[in-house]
């Protein structure tokens, strides 16, 4: 089948046939490249410094600071945009909207409406607060966006998008204005 596939690619473009890229796919697909390459610095910054197995709540805490400390040390130079570049953003903006649109729509904004809201200064490279509770993105707006690899999540944080690596607890980067007003 694959075979099938690239021959006929190869066909497509030999005859000089025009082949359309949906634009929007080439921001998504930008995007999970971007996340890839933060895997691979999260994997790295893990490998050097591996977390231990313990039930102890002080441990975790000071072994998370620890592992965020060393993710932070080689993003140094991160801010708002890196992961969510302008054209990447504007997609999510338009996924997310539609989300909040037709039949799901009051779901969504039933559930962001239930959820206990949360208006707080965050920055890219830093921790999100472990005083504020992480309020839960609604599942038909997940449904729209991306998926992410294990151990990133997306939150909504007033009206902003955030992408937190959740074993660091670490803001990776930030979409402001993501969701319409309501």
């Amino acid at each position: 089948m694959r075979a099938a596939l690239l021959l006929l690619l190869i066909l497509t473009l030999a005859l000089g046939a025009d082949v359309r890229v949906d634009p929007d796919a080439q921001f998504v697909a930008d995007f999970d490249a971007r996340v890839a390459d933060y895997m691979k610095l999260h994997k790295s910054a893990e490998s050097h410094f591996p977390m231990h197995p313990t039930d102890s709540p002080s441990a975790i805490a000071k072994e998370q600071l620890a592992f965020a400390a060393e993710i932070r040390t080689a993003r140094a130079n991160a801010k708002q945009g890196d992961l969510f570049t302008p054209p990447i953003a504007a997609e999510f903006r338009r996924l997310i909207s539609i989300a909040m649109q037709g039949p799901r729509a009051a779901r969504v904004r039933k559930s962001l409406k239930s959820a206990e809201p949360v208006t707080i200064p965050l920055d890219v490279n830093q921790a999100y607060p472990s005083s504020v509770p992480l309020q839960s993105t609604p599942a038909s707006l997940l449904l729209n966006l991306p998926h992410l690899p294990k151990g990133l999540d997306y939150r909504i944080v007033g009206r902003r998008l955030v992408l937190r690596d959740v074993n660091a607890n670490l803001i990776i980067d930030i979409i402001p204005d993501a969701l319409p007003l309501s």
